[in-house]
């Protein structure tokens, strides 16, 4: 496909109009001013339309969408325990994947190209990444409530086996990712054997952190550390690392996170509704910490929509500091994107180069909210909104357009949730 005389987010995430893209295969091959002369095949014209990065939802939970709206209003421990977990404990792999398959239109529908996951039931979450071709870093939930041995725990089981199965598999679009869930969902001695186990492996670790301030203060009661230097003492940050949420670290966490590398995925909008706080994003950056962006899941959020995150990402930094001249939309972008691609541990994605996978995203200027444009960065954070998408391609592959997928039958995916939450709500309720 040639995107012919249309605006770019370019490799320095600055604007630069009257462009021309090329993408044969799954790579971009050429950028430029002049049209060039090789044949890409369909033609698709860039009047009013902004081609960019592809957006990488760093932190979600896929099969969740299955419990939008059902659990409303309730602080984290109560989420998780009154609603949450009765209703996880009626899912299966087929339900699962039903979810996986909402989630993926939603986000592909909203830009999304990328995500990374934790769950389980992974055989439903593995089939719906490849039916519907979308990139996913899938991991694999470890939970422990005793001690045990690191390869006799039937989660860990699960998690080496999709390793084995998965990893790097669909010429790469899926990875798979090792996750513990948390410090106060498993045992020291798991986190110790976690931390050993994934050492030189090259595995990302995807791990909860300090998301509520009760979480952060127990562990500290309890070992006398913070979770994140729990986390270090056992070795888990000696292997790339990413921490969803980070609110309540403190100014010692920040130093191991950037000496260790870590990510930190900032997932406002779940972490508001939920009651949680707010990272601060703006201090993590300043001190050169690769932050990210995330939906959470569906349950927390409502939304697995990028665009609403970034403009929160945006926002919230500047009401907490007082400051209106911090936090400007190119750092944000960068978040939505590359941050998050570098995160995923994938480096040949996240920015409009020659070489670089064609993992992108294309919106339509030509709506009301998006005049004038007397900066459209801006316009794309404060102002575009996941209806203005009207193209999202992963790999070369365009599986979004125009409101139609290629490879998501939502009537049916609509028809079998609708299904599905009937039976599993029932199953709760008769107990």
């Amino acid at each position: 496909m040639l995107f012919q005389d249309i605006t770019i987010v370019n490799q320095d995430f600055e604007i630069e109009k009257n462009m021309y893209v090329g993408v044969k295969s799954d790579k971009i091959v050429y950028v430029g001013k002049e049209k060039p002369k090789e044949d890409f095949g369909e033609i698709f014209d860039g009047n009013r339309k902004v081609l960019l990065p592809g957006f990488v939802n760093a932190h979600t939970h896929s099969p969740m969408t299955l419990l939008r709206g059902y659990a409303e209003n309730l602080p984290l421990d109560r989420w998780l325990n009154e609603k949450v977990f009765p209703f996880e404990d009626r899912l299966n792999s087929e339900r699962a994947y039903f979810g996986t398959m909402l989630s993926v239109a939603e986000m592909l529908a909203s830009g999304t190209t990328s995500f990374s996951d934790m769950y389980f039931f992974q055989e439903g979450v593995m089939r719906g990444a490849k039916d519907s071709h979308a990139k996913i870093n899938f991991s694999r939930s470890i939970v422990s409530f005793s001690d045990v041995n690191f390869f006799e725990d039937a989660r860990v089981s699960e998690a080496l086996e999709a390793v084995e199965k998965y990893h790097n598999t669909e010429n790469g679009k899926i990875k798979v990712d090792m996750a513990l869930h948390a410090e106060y969902t498993n045992t020291l001695s798991m986190i110790e054997q976690f931390g050993a186990y994934t050492k030189g492996k090259g595995l990302v670790n995807h791990i909860h952190v300090s998301e509520t301030k009760s979480e952060h203060e127990n562990c500290k009661k309890k070992y006398g550390k913070t979770p994140t230097q729990v986390f270090s003492d056992a070795g888990v940050l000696d292997s790339p690392t990413v921490f969803a949420h980070g609110i309540w670290l403190e100014e010692s966490d920040r130093e191991i996170i950037k000496n260790k590398g870590v990510t930190v995925v900032h997932c406002p909008a779940s972490n508001l509704k939920l009651g949680s706080g707010i990272c601060d994003t703006h201090t993590l950056s300043e001190m050169g910490i690769n932050v990210a962006i995330g939906t959470d899941s569906a349950s927390s959020n409502n939304g697995l929509d990028m665009l609403r995150e970034m403009y929160l990402a945006a926002l919230l930094p500047k009401g907490i500091s007082g400051r209106a001249d911090i936090m400007f939309p190119k750092e944000i972008i960068k978040m939505a994107t590359v941050n998050g691609a570098k995160a995923q541990g994938r480096f040949d994605t996240g920015i409009i180069k020659e070489g670089y996978k064609a993992d992108l995203t294309v919106i339509d200027m030509d709506k009301p909210n998006l005049y004038p444009d007397f900066d459209i960065l801006s316009n794309i954070v404060y102002s575009a909104e996941k209806s203005d998408v009207v193209l999202t391609m992963v790999e070369g592959e365009v599986l979004y357009k125009n409101g139609e997928f290629t490879t998501v039958d939502v009537e049916k995916i609509g028809y079998e949730v609708s299904r599905i939450v009937r039976e599993v709500v029932s199953e709760v309720q008769n107990g």
